[in-house]
């Protein structure tokens, strides 16, 4: 089963992600983890990269796909894999359906409301720890390691804001089109927590090998 994962940022696909690999066997594929990988490596493509983003522009779609469908000839992904970031837009989705088949995409779908409060709202510590002020009660120190929590330079109205915005022009597009291929699978999300949401996803996903 190859899957694309959809979601916007702070839909919390990334938790999703590591439930989904763990329990269907996938392999969790990050664009930024293969950018980084490549970069590191010093690659052919890791350097084309490199050069774009030591030059503060962001990568082009064509390089992006380059490196994607570098990772996909990997014989690791022959018992399926999932996609996290990756399609960004429709050239990338377009472009994607060239080099490799997508069984289904599954849409984390989370109001904007909701993921807004969620990501100003939170409190990290150095140690690791994430908390959200909802369940802090006033406590400003980690009750793991006893740290100050703060909250990151990005977790506020306006860079959430923009990220939001991004998505919605660029990337939410594309559920339009795995729909219109009949691959489409939306998970309403609301205030349900992470097991919940992994609940409805699987029970979708089981559906469809039945």
């Amino acid at each position: 089963m190859n899957i694309v994962l959809l979601g916007a940022p702070g839909a919390g696909k990334g938790t999703q992600a590591a439930l989904l690999e763990e329990k269907y066997g996938l392999v969790h594929i990050s664009t930024g983890d293969i950018f980084r990988a490549n970069i590191k490596g010093g690659t052919p493509i890791g350097k084309v990269a490199k050069s774009y983003i030591d030059a503060g522009k962001l990568v082009p779609d064509e390089v992006t796909c380059d490196i994607v469908k570098d990772r996909l000839t990997r014989d690791d992904v022959k018992s399926g894999f999932m996609l996290d970031g990756f399609p960004r837009n429709l050239f990338q989705a377009e472009e994607l359906d060239k080099f490799a088949r997508i069984d289904v995409c599954v849409n984390i779908s989370v109001d904007f409301s909701l993921i807004m409060d969620r990501i100003c709202g939170r409190r990290v510590c150095s140690c690791g720890a994430s908390y959200h002020i909802s369940s802090l009660g006033g406590r400003t120190t980690c009750e793991k390691c006893g740290k100050p929590l703060y909250q990151r330079a990005d977790d506020n109205p306006e860079t959430v804001g923009a990220r939001l915005e991004t998505y919605k022009t660029q990337t939410a597009p594309l559920i339009d089109y795995y729909k219109a291929q009949g691959k489409l699978l939306t998970v309403e999300c609301g205030n349900a927590t992470p097991a919940e949401v992994f609940a409805m996803i699987c029970g979708k996903l089981d559906g469809l090998n039945k």
